[in-house]
């Protein structure tokens, strides 16, 4: 195998997709951050309503994902990412002339925010999609790390930047940021060159989406891959719906504290992406896709440590080993989905991939069944047992044995009778 020395040099018109989905992932966050705090300090909601300002702010990514496919893969992807961040700009600047005018009301604050996650969705559906035909596959990887790259920098530093202006010059100024964020993500998107795809044959959307749901599900590289990660969604929001009580009770944190403790993930998020053209570079395509899984396992038996040695140093450790590794099979795992996936159906198998999110609730909810019932400590040591089988369901799968990048594939029939 020859090593490359030099790092890939990526196209123009990719750059500009990075740039926007910077722009438009740290629209995203410093919103999601916004919202809760302008709910309570503004309207004076608890907790119960910004429960379900949570839940309306999360409901797209279930209800919207395939549809959000469909169309990926039936229109111009750069023409949906940029109606879907319009969308959006929109959504978040009628919450900023609603600030102004003091019209603000709970119900019209989860309206909008609903309407400005769909145009989340569609964006972070069809960019996956959109990737492959601005580069050559021997770049496909670097690509992917730097749209990462780009996400993980506006989830480490978007919510800080989100609290830091509401709390210093109101929540007017964090929208209108928010907004105009994704204003800039619009105008990048106009100037990328998206060749153009063949005109696919018009059927019933629910064929289509069938259609999507069973390459997915009958191949043998993407299920293992989506069943690892709904368990590892599972996992790690059972973890999260307990961490904070945890934390003040066994770990002695303050809400500093325990900012700098969460904090921590997204740091190893950052290293991770920075780290990953590198280690693909260096180690089988199939290595780098189990590290992710097998880190996220090491990272659960740090935090179930700390119920023997309460230590705010391991809860950091854990944090940071649940950012860096995980990105890095987000990074490998995309690319996979990108080169095996014929290009007429990659909006659906994105929006697939999008629908294991759906396990976030499931892992939240059984965080506070069993919390409730047994303790901080007993979801801890669920949350290891989990992120154990998700390890052996990617150990035991193919995926594991690839040497290197699959060969990207076509539209023709062959592409799918491979699975």
């Amino acid at each position: 195998m020859t090593v490359i020395h030099h790092a890939p040099r990526l196209p123009k018109t990719f750059n500009r997709l990075a740039w926007s989905n910077l722009a438009a992932q740290s629209a995203e966050q410093i919103a999601l951050v916004a919202a809760p705090i302008v709910a309570v300090i503004m309207l004076g909601v608890g907790e119960g309503q910004t429960g379900l300002l949570q839940t309306a702010l999360t409901l797209p990514f279930i209800l919207f994902a395939i549809p959000a496919g469909l169309l990926a893969d039936r229109i111009s992807r750069r023409r949906l990412m940029a109606g879907a961040e319009g969308l959006r700009a929109g959504a978040l600047a009628a919450i900023l002339v609603l600030i102004w005018l003091d019209g603000l009301t709970l119900p019209l604050l989860a309206l909008l925010g609903f309407v400005a996650v769909c145009g989340t969705v569609a964006y972070s559906v069809a960019a996956p999609a959109l990737v492959p035909s601005l580069v050559t596959p021997d770049v496909l990887p670097a690509a992917n790390a730097r749209i990462e790259l780009a996400r993980t920098v506006a989830f480490a530093s978007g919510p800080a930047l989100g609290g830091v202006l509401v709390g210093w010059t109101g929540a007017a100024t964090a929208f209108g940021v928010a907004a105009a964020l994704s204003v800039i993500a619009v105008v990048l998107l106009s100037g990328i060159h998206e060749p153009v795809r063949s005109p696919a044959p018009r059927r019933h959307p629910l064929q289509e989406i069938k259609e999507g749901a069973a390459f997915v599900l009958h191949h043998p590289l993407l299920r293992p891959v989506f069943i690892t990660q709904f368990i590892f969604n599972t996992a790690s929001f059972l973890l999260l719906a307990v961490f904070v009580p945890y934390a003040v009770r066994r770990l002695g944190l303050s809400a500093t504290g325990i900012g700098l403790t969460l904090g921590m993930y997204g740091v190893g998020m950052v290293c991770g992406a920075l780290l990953a053209t590198r280690l693909m570079r260096r180690l089988a395509f199939g290595t780098v896709i189990g590290l992710g899984p097998v880190t996220g396992f090491v990272a659960a038996c740090v935090m179930a440590l700390t119920t023997y040695v309460p230590s705010p140093s391991l809860a950091g450790l854990s944090f940071f080993l649940l950012g860096a590794g995980p990105i890095l099979w987000v990074i490998s795992t995309t690319t996979l989905r990108q080169s095996v996936t014929p290009p007429s159906l990659l909006g659906r198998v994105s929006a697939i991939n999008i629908m294991s999110y759906g396990a976030r609730p499931l892992g939240s909810a059984l965080g506070a069944l069993v919390g409730g019932l047994f303790g901080a400590e007993a979801c801890l040591y669920l949350a290891a047992i989990i992120f154990g089988i998700q390890a052996l369901v990617i150990l035991l799968s193919p995926a594991v044995s690839l040497a290197r990048q699959p060969d990207m594939v076509g539209d023709g029939p062959e592409a799918l009778r491979a699975c």
